[in-house]
């Protein structure tokens, strides 16, 4: 068999390692107390299907860690032992999944996966031997790993085969030898069919030998629409019996059908899944290697077929290519509005023309909301991960806490979701570690000892909320402002702070109340994290705290940042773009209700409230503008549960703005988010509203 291209085949790897090790993680956090049968199953499939992937791809150490798991695994399904550990059982394979995603990070980094294993590997063993009952030494603790390396007595570990061309399988000659054929159908939709049947005839090396196949170059692209559509045939001999095969089989990824049969036997048939003979376990003194031992599919064939027949509706696309879609469709809405506001067709009276440009922007308008919903992703992986983050810190920090979801199904660009996941961490470890008291402390408050931290997405218009709730001691506005002093962050009397604006200092950087760095907190840069990512996207973060009740923080966060709803406002002769979702209003002052506090700001009153007047020609130092406040119009702005009156020339109206990112020449200006192409050609910069609230 010819050798194939590694690296064409990297990103489907990383892509579907990496769903693997979410659905362990998240079967392990559901299952941490106890594992019935089902999700051992699932367990010992996942890694079945990474070690043998990692093999294939030649990442040996990957391999390794997922084939010492798989036995553990194995064990427990054939034998069921009572009396499990099952913390450190779920602590060893958290260890194991931790493992592969640092490797699968260097992987997509270009680095060298050089992570070793074997220690782990070895510790994995040795607690396998335990539940054994073998005369193993305890390890010394169950507490989850901390980022040093587990040590562990020598212990032999079952090797992992490599990618070869060679039968791993040696056969004697006593042995009798079975001829097999078999006929596989992926399921459609699953692509790179020809990938899927070299990992099959791989696999099939270590069980068996004289091994044929048709088609016989499977790395050859051009035998993919073979595969897909006749099957892979393949021919072998093999000591192990019908059902010991079958069952190998059956554990092929992305299986449909799957057809066997016994060439040299005096009945060929083809049993159900129910009356596939057991095969007989691997003896006790063997080391117990996966791809020699029997293995279940996780879907029977018949189940397999009708989830094929479900996922042949779905297809994984290239987010670079729904990139290029959307700027394509950017590009559209940008070219529609050349035309119709076309400065020559001023003054003309084109009723079929006016028609047909509405028809085209009605079309317009559901091609981009299709484009839109091509990018949007739930938020249940990105709010699932923090379980583990619960989970690790609760048995490191001896706390007990318990993480509710709302909303998980709420959909945001997959873009912002890459900006929000590390502020809600950071969040919801300060809670844990700052928040939430220890187990003795709330008994004495009178509050059960199980903390609860709620997480939770929203939509609000066209924004996404996502709101983070703790139970705990709440924060400590007088510990927090003295800090701010100390750090030179108060610019007025202690006296003029409201408990909002004291509580808003834990987003600056370098601000932590904790007076020693643990692994968890003092450093100062959790919770600037997270005001710092918000302001990539747009977003804002608000905390509200009650002592002795806990503490809420809500991050408000557009749904998209490709094309927004947006009023175009004129300040001396030029246009500026402001987003629709920060406006509340627009007016015009009357001199009676304009006047300057003591400090010199104009202010405002409306509806019997009192707003600052932000001079936007001032804030950018443009020349030319109006500079009575009556004689222009006032715009009130919020942000959050601020808001400003700023003042333009004129407004123009209501339109879609594609976003664009300013040059990377030019310097970050306070103010401004990015710009957009007008319809008859002109640039109009695009207004950064938090940029107002700074001070």
């Amino acid at each position: 068999m010819n050798d194939f291209d590694r690296e064409s085949m990297l990103e489907m790897f990383i892509f579907e390692m990496n769903q693997l090790v979410d659905q362990l993680e998240s079967t392990i956090i559901q299952s941490e107390s106890e594992y019935n049968i089902d999700q051992i199953n699932e367990i010992f499939r996942i890694m079945h299907t990474i070690k043998g992937s990692s093999a294939m791809m030649m990442f040996d150490n990957i391999a390794g860690v997922a084939h010492s798991i798989e036995d553990l695994f194995y064990y427990l399904r054939e034998d069921t032992p009572k009396n499990i550990d099952y913390k450190r059982l779920s602590d060893h394979v958290l260890s194991g999944a931790d493992f592969v995603k640092e490797e699968l990070a260097k992987i997509q980094d270009g680095e060298k996966a050089d992570g070793d294993g074997s220690n782990l590997s070895k510790t994995i063993v040795k607690f396998l031997q335990q539940i054994k009952g073998k005369d193993v030494a305890p390890e010394p603790d169950s507490s989850p790993p901390k980022n040093e390396k587990l040590q562990a007595s020598p212990v032999s570990v079952a090797p992992v085969p490599s990618v070869s061309t060679e039968p791993q399988k040696t056969f004697s000659a006593g042995d009798k030898m079975h001829r097999y054929r078999v006929k596989i159908h992926f399921q459609e939709g699953c692509e790179m069919e020809n990938i899927r049947a070299y990992t099959l005839v791989h696999n099939l090396q270590v069980i068996a030998t004289d091994i044929t196949h048709e088609p016989a170059d499977v790395i050859d692209e051009e035998t993919i629409p073979i595969i897909r559509h006749n099957g892979f045939l393949a021919e072998f001999s093999s000591t192990y019996d019908y059902g010991y095969i079958h069952n190998h089989l059956s554990a092929t990824v992305y299986l449909r059908e799957l057809a066997l049969e016994e060439l040299n036997a005096p009945q060929n048939f083809i049993p159900a899944p129910s009356e596939i003979p057991a095969p007989t376990p691997t003896p006790e003194h063997e080391e117990i290697s996966p791809a020699h031992a029997p293995t279940e599919s996780a879907l029977p064939v018949d189940s397999a077929h009708k989830k094929g027949a479900t996922s042949s509706n779905m297809i994984s696309v290239n987010v670079n290519k729904l990139d290029a879609l959307l700027n394509l469709m950017g590009e559209l809405v940008i070219s529609e509005a050349m035309v119709t506001q076309n400065s020559e067709l001023e003054g003309l009276q084109l009723e079929s023309f006016n028609k047909e440009t509405r028809q085209l922007r009605k079309i317009i308008t559901n091609l981009q909301e299709t484009v839109m919903s091509m990018r949007m992703v739930p938020l249940s992986a990105t709010f699932f991960k923090m379980h583990r983050i619960v989970r690790d810190m609760c048995r490191q920090l001896d706390k007990d806490v318990q993480l509710d979801i709302v909303g998980e199904e709420t959909e945001v660009d997959k873009n912002i979701i890459e900006h929000i996941a590390d502020p809600i961490m950071h969040i919801i470890r300060n809670s844990i570690d700052h928040g939430v008291e220890p187990p003795a402390d709330r008994k004495k408050s009178g509050k059960s000892t199980k903390a609860r931290v709620l997480l939770e997405a929203k939509n609000a218009g066209g924004d996404v909320l996502i709101i983070i709730k703790d139970d705990g001691r709440g924060i400590n506005t007088e510990k927090v402002l003295k800090k701010a002093k100390a750090n030179g962050l108060t610019h007025k009397p202690d006296s003029e702070y409201t408990e909002r604006e004291i509580q808003q200092f834990i987003f600056l950087p370098g601000f932590s109340t904790n007076d020693q760095v643990t692994a968890f907190s003092g450093r100062g840069v959790g919770m600037d994290v997270v005001s710092s990512n918000l302001e990539v996207v747009g977003g804002t973060a608000l905390v509200d705290s009650v002592p002795g009740e806990g503490t809420t923080f809500t991050l408000k966060i557009p749904l998209t940042l490709a094309i927004i709803e947006g009023m175009s406002v004129l300040v001396a002769g030029a246009q500026y773009t402001i987003p629709i979702v920060h406006i509340i209003k627009s007016f015009k002052a009357q001199p009676e209700n304009l006047f300057t506090d003591p400090s010199g700001n104009e202010m405002i009153t409306e509806r019997g409230e009192i707003f600052n007047i932000v001079r936007l020609h001032e804030f950018f130092n443009i020349d030319g503008a109006v500079t009575n406040v009556c004689e222009g119009t006032l715009i009130m702005l919020e942000n959050g549960e601020h808001a400003v009156c700023l003042l333009v020339d004129d407004l123009i109206g209501q339109q879609q703005a594609v976003v664009k990112s300013m040059p990377k020449y030019f310097k970050k200006v306070r103010g401004l988010s990015g710009c957009t192409l007008l319809g008859n050609g002109d640039i109009s910069l695009i207004i950064d509203v938090a940029g107002f609230f700074d001070k």
